[in-house]
């Protein structure tokens, strides 16, 4: 998946050089500062993925993110870690058999994409992305995936910070190899049709910290 994205990064975490309470209690990030933490709301951000099988048609859906942190510098990314969950896959195409067919259902592809022909997300049930670098809007991280971890390219970077209630979004683009990670069709010249390469694109949505 060009993915968040960013998909799509991950943290270290560094203190708001100041901040102070609003009436309700929260945090509210210090517009004068340099260096500001967020925290991502799970809820309210998505990492979404495309995969094609070669000249017929591509499947896309979202995955949900468990964890994730992010620190600015100025308005410039500067570290990131997210935390996906592998376990449950929300499908977003229509390129399905119908149900009941022997093959090429949405199930089926959820079977394979789960299972240990691709994810095996029952052994590895989460996935990782970690910034190591920043370049202007692109990064380079460390993914991991099936437990395998290689260095990747985020593209793409927009962070927008709202200093009124010290939220922010961010956006991300990140491109991958499947092979890399093991992540592979065992029926062999079956895998030949699927691209290697999964697009993803990372929103995200938090509050400062």
């Amino acid at each position: 998946m060009k993915a968040i994205l960013l998909f799509s990064t991950a943290l270290v975490a560094t203190t708001l050089a100041s901040c102070g309470g609003n009436a309700d209690g929260d945090v509210a990030a210090d517009p004068n500062a340099t260096v500001v933490n967020y925290t991502i709301d799970p809820a309210a951000s998505k990492l979404s993925y495309s995969g094609a099988v070669l000249g017929v048609k591509a499947h896309t859906g979202n995955l949900n993110f468990l964890s994730g942190n992010l620190t600015t510098d100025k308005g410039l990314l500067t570290a990131a870690e997210l935390v996906v969950d592998m376990k449950n896959y929300t499908m977003t195409d229509t390129n399905y058999a119908p149900d009941g067919s022997e093959q090429g259902t949405k199930a089926n592809l959820m079977g394979h994409l789960m299972g240990p022909d691709f994810f095996a997300v029952d052994s590895f049930p989460t996935a990782a992305l970690k910034i190591t670098s920043v370049n202007g809007n692109t990064a380079t991280a460390d993914l991991t995936v099936r437990g395998r971890t290689h260095s990747e390219t985020v593209t793409d970077i927009v962070i927008t910070p709202n200093a009124a209630d010290s939220s922010f979004t961010a956006t991300g683009k990140l491109s991958f190899d499947r092979q890399r990670y093991g992540v592979n069709w065992s029926s062999g010249s079956k895998d030949y049709v699927l691209n290697d390469m999964i697009d993803i694109t990372v929103e995200l949505s938090g509050k400062a910290r």
